[in-house]
């Protein structure tokens, strides 16, 4: 098993409880692959370094995980078609 950390994104144009539930849900795509998840920091609303998509904020979210190396191309091909995730970066930690 592999340490991992995935960086979330989050749009500004959904409500709390719906980002609550983005996230439930990606941690329940990480557990669905192996992993099992060690940790999830808010960091809350944050101006981005650039525009997208026509946004100047976003929600940071940071997950922290550990699963085996299948894990992250999978979670990072349903993270890619969802709509409320505006970047993601899913890295393996050093031990």
């Amino acid at each position: 098993m592999n340490k991992y950390e995935l960086a979330v994104v989050l749009t500004t144009k959904i409500e709390d409880e719906q980002r609550a539930a983005v996230i439930e849900e990606i941690k329940g795509m990480i557990a669905r692959f192996g992993g099992t998840v060690t940790g999830v920091d808010d960091w809350g609303k944050k101006r981005l370094a650039y525009e997208i998509q026509k946004m100047k904020e976003g929600y940071y979210y940071f997950i922290k995980f550990d699963a085996e190396s299948s894990c992250p191309g999978e979670l990072e091909q349903r993270l890619r078609i969802m709509e409320n995730v505006i970047r993601y970066l899913c890295i393996r930690q050093d031990d």
